[in-house]
Parts: structure tokens; sequence; C-alpha cells
């Protein structure tokens, strides 16, 4: 169902699109139905399936935008009949089947004007982008996806809000979850319980595929589908991926369970992960880059002799997508921000060994960075 979230302003983000736009040099701007067309209008995406949803003329659906104006949308009949209850937030242009899906795109594209620069977002089909070249004449085409994340990345009091709710679904799920662990249980059960209790908490869909696999015995099973269905085992532990959505926004959320007594192996490499978490969450400062977070949070686990255990960066940035830019890793020399919103995600992935893994989101602040998050990172002994 589409919702048209009230306490954003939407009209305030276009404004500064117009300026973005003007900046660049651009004469227009299309989106297709997308995460950037949401935080810009409200329209609300679809939760995405395995395979595609298809209509017909679905390759014309977005939003023109050109500065000082309101967008345009074309959408296909059954996207306005069925996924839009509350109508489309500025002039709707609906392409029926038996239109000339074509005709209709190029008169709306038309009516812009001359566009000889133009943005568009970075996930269109590619039907929609040889139409675009073709009835603008070839203009000079830039990825929009880059300029929209400069309006996204730092995050207002309303959106860390609802990033705070979203983040207390998964907390609660966590405690709701964790008397099932114990040995027999599988990690497709886990799976069920865990999406069960965030949609009973007032998840929209998950925000990435739930991953829970077992790790820790010179057995180990590699398949995460094989191993999936195999009943865990005393000695083994847990490590739980998951995050809601709410009201667009994502959550994203890591802890690990140990199913019996953990050894003294287990709680030396959670102690590096909890010490390698604090380090980066400290070091999230404004003007302090990405890399340099990166960096701090790799120390510890460094320093405890698990680095090439550290198989993962520390983070990314998440918001109205799940992995948004920039990243917490050690490529990404962007400065941080206040009001930037990103993972803190150490991990120890030694197979055969040791598996174990803490995530929070964290804001960043002044002084550093703020956990969203309140869920007790202990490593925690079940069964």
């Amino acid at each position: 169902m589409t919702r048209l979230a009230p306490m954003f302003d939407f009209a305030e983000r276009r404004r500064r699109l117009d300026e973005l736009l003007e900046q660049e040099g651009l004469d227009a701007l299309f989106l297709g139905v997308s995460s950037d067309l949401e935080y810009l209008t409200g329209l609300e995406r679809n939760i995405p399936t395995f395979g595609n949803v298809s209509y017909a003329h679905g390759w014309v659906a977005g939003a023109f935008f050109r500065p000082g104006k309101e967008p345009t949308f074309l959408l296909p009949r059954m996207f306005a009949e069925f996924d839009l209850p509350h109508g489309a937030p500025g002039e709707l242009v609906v392409v029926n089947e038996t239109d000339d899906g074509r005709s209709m795109f190029d008169k709306v594209a038309k009516s812009l004007g001359d566009v000889n620069n133009l943005a568009i977002g970075s996930r269109l089909w590619g039907e929609t982008v040889i139409n675009l070249i073709r009835v603008f004449g070839s203009p000079r085409l830039l990825n929009a996806e880059p300029l929209v994340n400069r309006l996204r990345r730092v995050k207002s009091k309303d959106e860390l809000e609802v990033m705070t709710r979203a983040c207390r679904i998964v907390d609660e799920t966590m405690g709701a979850v964790t008397s099932h662990v114990k040995p027999g249980v599988t990690m497709h059960e886990l799976v069920e319980h865990v999406e069960h209790e965030m949609r009973a908490r007032g998840s929209r869909a998950p925000s990435f595929t739930t991953h829970i696999f077992s790790m820790g015995m010179a057995d180990e099973r590699e398949s995460i589908d094989d191993r999936g269905g195999l009943p865990l085992r005393e000695g083994e532990s847990v490590l739980f991926d998951f995050g809601a959505v709410l009201e667009g926004y994502c959550s994203d959320f890591g802890r690990t369970i140990f199913c019996g007594e953990p050894t003294a192996e287990y709680r030396r490499a959670h102690q590096a992960m909890i010490d390698a978490q604090a380090a980066g969450q400290a070091a999230s400062r404004p003007g302090v880059t990405a890399a340099e977070v990166n960096r701090a949070c790799r120390g510890p686990i460094e320093e405890a002799g698990y680095g090439p255990y550290f198989r993962h960066r520390m983070g990314h940035c998440i918001g109205m997508d799940v992995h948004e830019r920039p990243f917490i890793s050690e490529e990404d020399q962007t400065p941080l921000e206040v009001g930037m919103t990103f993972t803190d995600e150490p991990s120890i992935m030694w197979h055969g060994k040791v598996g174990v893994r803490i995530e929070n989101i964290v804001v960043c602040e002044e002084k550093g960075g703020r956990k969203l998050n309140s869920y007790p990172v202990d490593l925690v002994a079940a069964g």
C-alpha cells in the first residue's frame, strides 16, 4: 500500500534538489520508482520480489523533475490502480494497457522543453534509458544516485526518530527470539521466528534477506542452504543479521549467541569485537573520513590477532536503503558529517574455529557516534 508520510517536508527536499540540478547544469531529472523517488516525493516503493513483476508499458514508470517545477509522474494503469491508493504527489499521467505508451512518454518528455543535460536514476530499465536517449536526442547523461545521495546522507530529526523506532523493532525481536536458540533448532526455523517477530512489531518487510547461520566447529557446514536445514549443535555459535523497515526507513542489526558454554577463544574474540565496535563508534566524528573510522574499528581486532578473519568492513551508511554511500570502508575517503547514519558491524569469521558478530546503527555527532540500538552487546550462552 502506498502511503505519503506526512512528517517529511518533501517540498523542501525538492527545493534542495533544484539547487543541485542548477549547480550541476542539469536541465531535467528522470527517476523510476525507487528510494530516491520516495525520498523526494513520498511515492512509496513496492516490497521487492524474487522475480520481476511486469505490466504493460511498465518501462514508463517514474517521474520527470525540472528545476522550479512540480514533478510529473507517468505510471502504468496497474501500478496507479493498485499501488497508489492516495493519489500521486504531483501531476499524474496514467498509461493504460491499450494506450500508445511510447507516444505518451514522448509527449510528457517534450513538454519539458530542450533537455541537453539529463540526470537519470541508476537502476532504470534499459528500455527506459533507450527511450530517454531517443526522445531527447542523445543528451549528456549523468547518474542521479550520487546527486540525490548528497541530500539523503544527512538525516533530519524526523528521519532519526523513525530510524530509532526501526532499531527498536529489531532490538525487541532479538529479545523475543533468543529463547529459541537451543540444540536441535534449524537456522531456517530461526529465520521464520525473526521475520514473524519483526512483522508483529510493525515492520513492513525485512530490509534485506535475513541471514542467520552457525559457525565454529571443525566440520563446519559450508553451504548456507544446506546448513540452514540442519539442527544446531552444542559448541556452535549462531550469528544473526537482520533488519526491519518502518515508514520507508531501514534498520540493520546483528548479535551472536553461543549454543552451550562459550570457550575461552570465543570469549576473547567476542571481547575484541566489542572493543572494535566501541573504537569505531568513538572515531565517528565530523570531518573524520570513512576510511579512518574503518581503520579505528579494525585496530582492536588486529591487535587481538584476528585481523585475517575480519573479512568485512566496519559498515555502510543506511536510511531508505539498507546499503547507502558512503561506505565505512578502507577505500572511502568521504568525511563524515553530523547526522550521517551508518552501521558499526565488526565480525570475526574464522572457519572451523570462531564466528562472532555485533551490529548497531550509529549516528555521527560532534563528540563521536551515538547508537540508535539499545540491545546489549554481551555474548549470550543458550541451550
